[in-house]
């Protein structure tokens, strides 16, 4: 690498970090929330809900609703989560039917659109998520196009067993309770099933409500619109939590936007713990500008356990002080607090280490909040259990540590043949195969097979313009290609690297005019089905994967 190389790096991340800082706000939060939080999913929820809970003093929101759900409608007649991306067929199969459950007449062309994109697709059974198949056959027995007693019934008693209920839904357990109420009170019944349900129904309301009011009784639920309308939508049919209902209904009317859209939960403590965490990696540790980002972590770290999920104290979420717990945040945020100067944030990394120890599976890895879940889409994860372990190793725990050992055991036998790892929450196998990849180094297992077949698949998966996709043929993203190249930096791969050098020059080839960088629908809201883009993690990944090929040019 000559001079003039170096430099060019160095004056490339100056300028990406001054387009970073430049969304920071005064409280230190790194606000990416102008870019794609308006979702139809979110507006379908709120909709329905409304349709269900308040249809005549909501009249004028639901109309406005209507309106912005056929005005993003593709010309091939179906939705994405976030509007102008590929059709897909959860939010098409729900939109669909929201419509024709408030605006059977007047959006009956949009309906027809939709019900033909979704026989095109394959239909419910086509949906290669068994999760997202079941709400859509909700909403399908809402209008009628499935029966109710087509349905599974939900045994809402399962709620009795606390811990049995937790592992198998874990984050869907109020979606899941207020479903089950509605269900219950609509669905024919024996009275065998009668009685269960009678037995199961204060339990529900309870995990509903626990989550309710440890979220400060706003009127939300995980500040997100599609969440908070499926129980809202689920305990109004029920006739149950008026109260919450109420609240339900005087939340939406207070977030709806101008447009007769909703928006998915805001994300800042994501976005500021990516956004930090390559500032910080990029040599910004004393920056001043940072220090009310450190604050906001600080705060935010929660003191109280989520009873819900059977989750102590000690995490971060994804937004806010009394959010739903996340290993992923809770690792991240740990790694970035531990590259602050000074030991101001000890307690929080201990408090930290503590909890995620605490949430460890008994098989090593790590899901999303409730330990041994069931729920293949929170966990066990290879890339949750790397954050995780990431946010122990940069606090100080030793790699000797034998819980950290369990985990790395558990990665290599979670390897796929091929040598890729697997992401619940970013597509495909990039994003999975990297991150382990360089925790599996820091861990002391770099020479591990599982290692060498990590580093194997991310040689071959790269595109011939030097960047990183899926692993497939798709086109590179940034993301991809910054976790790719920052993996093989840590995994000894030197700057002379031809893969590393093409990657780098792709990465600083693909920013925009202010320096950033884009950022591609690489975020799983729901694996395999719904995507969305955070520009945060674009920007924070392509300044660590930058900062670590500039400070290895400085030893080779």
């Amino acid at each position: 690498m000559t001079t003039l190389q170096a430099e060019e790096i160095s004056r490339v991340i100056d300028a990406a970090a001054e387009a970073v800082f430049a969304v920071r706000r005064p409280d230190g939060v790194f606000d990416y929330g102008g870019d794609g939080l308006t979702s139809t999913l979110s507006t379908v929820g709120a909709v329905s809900a409304l349709h269900f809970a308040d249809p005549h003093g909501s009249a004028d929101l639901i109309e406005r609703g209507v309106a912005w759900l056929r005005a993003r409608q593709s010309a091939g007649g179906g939705w994405s989560m976030i509007p102008g991306e590929p059709d897909e067929p959860g939010p098409t199969a729900v939109a669909a039917a929201t419509l024709h459950l408030v605006a059977p007449d007047d959006a009956a062309d949009a309906v027809a659109a939709g019900l033909r994109w979704m026989r095109e697709f394959g239909g419910l059974e086509a949906i290669p998520h068994p999760e997202v198949t079941a709400w859509c056959r909700q909403f399908y027995s809402f209008v009628g196009w499935l029966e109710i007693d087509e349905m599974r019934r939900f045994p809402l008693e399962l709620t009795l067993l606390r811990g049995p209920f937790q592992r198998l839904f874990d984050l869907r357990a109020p979606m899941v309770c207020a479903l089950g109420l509605a269900q219950a009170a609509h669905r024919k019944q024996t009275p065998l099933t009668r009685l269960l349900s009678k037995a199961g129904t204060p339990r529900a309301l309870s995990i509903i409500r626990q989550v309710y009011e440890h979220e400060g009784s706003t009127g939300g639920w995980c500040e997100d619109a599609w969440v908070t309308g499926l129980i809202c939508g689920g305990l109004a049919r029920a006739g149950l939590g008026e109260d919450m209902v109420a609240g339900a209904v005087r939340w939406f009317r207070e977030q709806a936007n101008d447009d007769g859209s909703w928006n998915s939960g805001p994300l800042e403590l994501t976005w500021s713990m990516y956004a930090a965490g390559g500032l910080l990696e990029a040599g910004y540790a004393t920056d001043e500008r940072l220090l009310a980002t450190r604050e906001i972590f600080l705060r935010d770290q929660q003191d109280r356990p989520f009873t819900a999920f059977g989750c102590p104290p000690g995490f971060w979420g994804w937004s806010g002080a009394r959010g739903w717990p996340a290993s992923l945040e809770t690792g991240e945020i740990m790694s970035a607090l531990a590259r602050y100067p000074g030991d101001r944030h000890r307690p929080a990394l201990d408090a930290g280490a503590s909890w995620l120890f605490a949430q460890q599976d008994t098989r090593g890895s790590w899901g999303l909040c409730v330990r041994n879940t069931k729920v293949a889409n929170s966990g066990p994860c290879p890339h949750m259990t790397v954050q995780s372990l990431d946010g122990l190793l940069d606090s100080g725990v030793p790699a000797s540590d034998p819980r950290v050992q369990k985990a790395v055991t558990w990665l290599q036998s979670a390897q796929q043949p091929d040598g890729s790892y697997e992401s619940v929450w970013y597509r495909m196998h990039t994003a999975g195969t990297s991150a382990v990849l360089q925790t599996l180094v820091r861990a002391g297992a770099g020479e591990s097979d599982a290692a060498r077949g990590a580093r194997d698949w991310l040689m071959r998966a790269q595109l011939a313009d030097g960047s990183w996709g899926t692993g497939g043929d798709e086109p590179g993203t940034v993301e991809e290609t910054a976790w790719a190249v920052g993996a093989l930096l840590v995994a000894g791969s030197g700057t002379a690297n031809a893969e590393v050098r093409r990657g780098v020059r792709w990465l600083v080839d693909a920013r925009r005019p202010d320096g950033s960088w884009p950022a591609a629908p690489v975020n799983e809201y729901v694996r395999h089905v719904s995507r969305y883009a955070n520009r945060a993690l674009a920007n924070g990944l392509a300044l660590r994967a930058l900062a670590r090929y500039r400070d290895r040019a400085g030893r080779d």
